[in-house]
């Protein structure tokens, strides 16, 4: 069937359509109910359908024949172990890991608080709490003590596990004083923490709280799999939000198994077997959902990376897991490739590896501009697919499905909307615009499987912050356009706009023309404000290693290129040449806080930032 025949079927009857692919998985009870109304007036999905997420991820694949495919590669570069986990390697640790759980008092509805980096054992803690139907929140490693405690506050977790260490390129972070200090800062009351004693961090442990990995995955007899509801909750993933307390967002189990073994073979065309890797972070929703539970859901093998795309050890890092693992599809952030561009422009660090296995590269996390998305294509001579998702998703919502019909791309677009979601463009009065107008982009209800049903104990503010401004809409909080052939533009946050004397601008489009520059390896744009215009655009550049262009005479080239990209009307007069840019772990440029250097506000460096110490360079190039 074609993707306008899919879609179509979605949109017409979702009742129909999503109880079809509930076959994907296994039920302890199967599904008569597609889609109803909770109390507080959400779409659960599946609400009278009992499974285990855990059994659909390994127990039936060993059951089936699997046992001996690999089911996680662990590369990690950064302390040199490699290792190969089999389906039936990680279904006894996580059958001996759940029965830790179960000694330590932890069961179905509690809460368990991961707070590691990336190592086997984080994932096996994930899976182990699905089975058990006890509820994990993963806290990306290396947050800092008062983030961590905020989010063990609102959890509330019957116990943390951690490790004594994540290992970065050049340094080791410690994590036991982080979580020592979280612990005082803390609400929660939290008697006993697993510790992963690493090498890098031996432990020094506390007897009374302390237990180490070893002794709990040999404390308690290996369980097998509870059944929960489909609305039962798998996770909470807490999410930055404007009043400054996270956002717990909840993922369902039954609506989240189906979504994303559909995605698989829909949108990525990936079959059991095949070997899948996002370089992400379990920390993030994309490991959550494409290191994690998607690709062992579908029987796939999965990657994880302990290690950076540039500087472990250099530039070809992600050349070699491809070649080394035969991966078939590669996810990862543009900023990622971003910093591969900008240590090797002509692409050197291929030379000796075979890409003939990859199929595709995904793309999503940041807008993709079209100067990088044509340097991988030319690179790599492989489709680049840019996807747009967000963490309340949980995966796509627009994309280039490829398991359905490779649609003809356009660079700078997401593509069009997958099945399950009707994506509309509105003004501020919530009247839909037509083609190639900007405007709010926002997400018709009910939402599909996987969607986040409602924040951890806050369903108030669930409503108030994504269904309030437009009601009977979900409010992404980024701003774009379909086009008239149906494709959609994501052009960046709403906040992103800028108003120049009257016009408003995308400062996403105005990314596009800087990045396109063959100097420039990855930029910012942000609106500052100004006495006669109100806002004017200001760029933010990093240049590629071994450009040799003067700063005057780029800005000129740049200046220009805007004069004949968007017209005279942009204002763009002002370009600095940096070292870096802002970043939160997960590769994401921190434009708000740009923002307020930029218009002289107070501002605190946020606690995703990646390094703070790159501020001061902002605030000398910014500050009015």
């Amino acid at each position: 069937m074609s993707y306008l025949g899919v879609y179509q079927a979605a949109q017409d009857n979702p009742a129909e359509f999503w109880l079809d692919k509930t076959s994907l998985i296994e039920w302890d009870v199967l599904p008569s109910i597609a889609v109803a109304e909770n109390a507080g007036g959400s779409e659960r999905w599946f609400a009278d359908g009992i499974m285990n997420t855990c059994f659909n991820a390994i127990d039936r694949h060993v059951r089936d024949g699997r046992a001996q495919q690999a089911a996680i590669y662990y590369d990690s570069p950064v302390t040199g172990a490699r290792e190969c986990i089999t389906y039936g390697d990680l279904l006894e640790r996580v059958e001996r890991a759940a029965g830790g759980l179960q000694q330590l008092g932890a069961g179905k509805g509690d809460r368990v608080v991961i707070y590691m980096p990336m190592v086997p054992e984080a994932v096996i803690a994930m899976l182990a709490c699905a089975r058990i139907g006890a509820i994990h929140s993963v806290v990306f490693g290396g947050f800092a003590a008062p983030e961590l405690a905020v989010r063990l506050t609102d959890a509330a977790p019957k116990l943390l596990i951690t490790a004594t260490c994540g290992v970065e390129v050049d340094r080791v972070v410690h994590y036991m004083p982080i979580v020592d200090a979280a612990l005082e800062l803390t609400e929660a009351t939290i008697n006993n923490i697993v510790v992963l004693d690493r090498p890098e961090s031996p432990l020094v442990p506390k007897p009374e709280r302390d237990v180490t990995w070893r002794d709990f995955m040999q404390s308690g007899e290996p369980l097998g799999c509870t059944p929960v509801a489909a609305t039962d909750p798998l996770y909470i993933l807490y999410t930055s939000g404007t009043t400054g307390k996270p956002k717990g967002v909840v993922r369902d189990n039954g609506g989240h198994a189906v979504a994303l073994a559909w995605s698989m073979s829909a949108v990525y065309d990936v079959a059991p077997g095949d070997v899948f890797w996002a370089a992400s972070d379990i920390g993030w929703v994309v490991g959550h959902s494409y290191i994690v539970y998607a690709p062992l859901l579908m029987g796939c093998t999965t990657v994880l990376y302990e290690g950076k795309p540039v500087k472990t050890p250099d530039a070809s890092a992600f050349w070699r897991l491809v070649h080394d693992y035969r991966v078939r599809v590669l996810f990862a952030a543009p900023t990622a490739f971003r910093a591969i561009r900008k240590e090797d422009p002509k692409g050197n660090g291929l030379t000796g590896y075979n890409l003939d296995c990859l199929k595709a590269l995904f793309l999503a996390g940041e807008r993709l501009d079209p100067s990088t998305l044509n340097w991988l294509e030319s690179l790599t001579d492989c489709p680049v697919i840019d996807h747009w998702w967000q963490t309340e998703t949980g995966w796509a919502i627009a994309g280039n499905p490829l398991g359905i019909e490779r649609l003809e791309p356009k660079p700078g677009s997401a593509t069009k909307p997958l099945p399950g979601y009707q994506v509309a463009i509105l003004d501020p009065q919530g009247v839909p615009l037509p083609p190639g107008e900007h405007g709010a982009v926002v997400i018709k209800r009910p939402l599909p499987p996987a969607c986040l049903p409602t924040l951890w104990q806050d369903h108030k503010r669930f409503e108030e912050a994504y269904f309030a401004t437009y009601p009977g809409y979900y409010l992404t909080g980024d701003g774009g356009y379909l086009d008239a052939d149906g494709y959609l533009f994501i052009m960046g946050r709403t906040d992103d706009v800028i108003n120049v004397a009257g016009h408003r601008l995308s400062t996403g489009e105005m990314e596009e023309v800087v990045a396109a520059h063959r100097a420039v390896a990855e930029c910012a744009v942000v609106g500052v404000q100004d006495g006669l215009k109100g806002q004017v655009p200001v760029g933010l550049v990093v240049l590629k290693d071994g450009a040799e262009v003067a700063p005057k005479t780029l800005e000129h080239e740049l200046v220009q290129r805007m004069r004949e990209a968007i017209g005279p009307v942009a204002s763009f007069r002002r370009v600095h040449v940096v070292n870096r840019l802002p970043k939160t772990r997960s590769g994401k440029i921190l434009r708000s806080t740009l923002r307020s250097i930029a218009d002289g506000r107070p501002f605190a460096p946020p606690s995703t930032i990646e390094d703070p110490a790159v501020l001061d360079e902002m605030i000398e190039v910014l500050m009015p």
